[in-house]
């Protein structure tokens, strides 16, 4: 039978590779898929990898109907076994319904990659939707790991290096950018609740304990 997955995980740990992967397997059999994407930081119409993989998309864009689009591809003689829906934690709930739709009216699989909760912890609309809906929920093997060692659990946004908590759900940004811009970065809990990036921990690491000196 046909399934919604829905593949989660945080920042880092393999969705976009995981994936193309699982097109490349499905194209390597023969059969044709539909790949949309949102807000992907290769720009629009992309999916990439950190690893350096690159595959065009189509840009599911706020207000689409991807059941619609579904539907007038099949109507046209256009061929679709199954679709792969990249950063799907930004689609609206009403898009997710229509993953669900094309699951269950046109008999395809979908395989949805997204995180789960913003850099304040609070869930996006889209993975929300996708938890409520899902046939099945794949929670990635590939750990991403905090600064410390430990498990990341939780996706922190950073600007100038220092962990912000306040702003636009949506900000389009990723892991591994200058210090002086806005950039993401996976924590532990223990540490996302310390507001403790690892810019923040080094600086801390640098400055030496301050001891208190008696006059002769």
């Amino acid at each position: 039978m046909p399934e919604l997955v829905f593949f989660s995980g945080t920042m880092d740990c393999g969705k976009s590779t995981l994936a193309l992967q699982i097109g490349h397997n499905r194209s390597a059999r023969g059969l044709q898929g539909v790949i949309f994407t949102r807000d992907d930081r290769a720009g629009e119409g992309k999916i990439s990898s950190r690893l350096g993989l690159v595959t065009e998309a189509v840009e599911a864009a706020e207000g689409m109907d991807l059941y619609a689009y579904l539907v007038e591809l099949l109507s046209k003689g256009g061929k679709a076994d199954y679709v792969i829906v990249d950063e799907a934690q930004f689609l609206a709930p009403e898009q997710i319904d229509q993953l669900a739709r094309i699951v269950d009216d046109l008999d395809m699989d979908v395989f949805a990659f997204g995180i789960t909760t913003d850099f304040r912890t609070k869930l996006f609309p889209g993975s929300q939707r996708l938890i409520e809906l899902a046939d099945r929920i794949e929670q990635l093997q590939v750990e991403a790991l905090c600064w410390c060692g430990a498990r990341a659990t939780h996706n922190a946004r950073t600007v100038g290096g220092v962990m912000v908590v306040e702003g636009a759900q949506v900000v389009v940004g990723d892991v591994n950018r200058p210090a002086e811009e806005i950039g993401y970065e996976v924590l532990c809990r223990r540490h996302h609740r310390r507001q403790m990036t690892s810019a923040s921990a080094h600086a801390g690491a640098l400055s030496p304990d301050v001891l208190p000196v008696n006059s002769a």
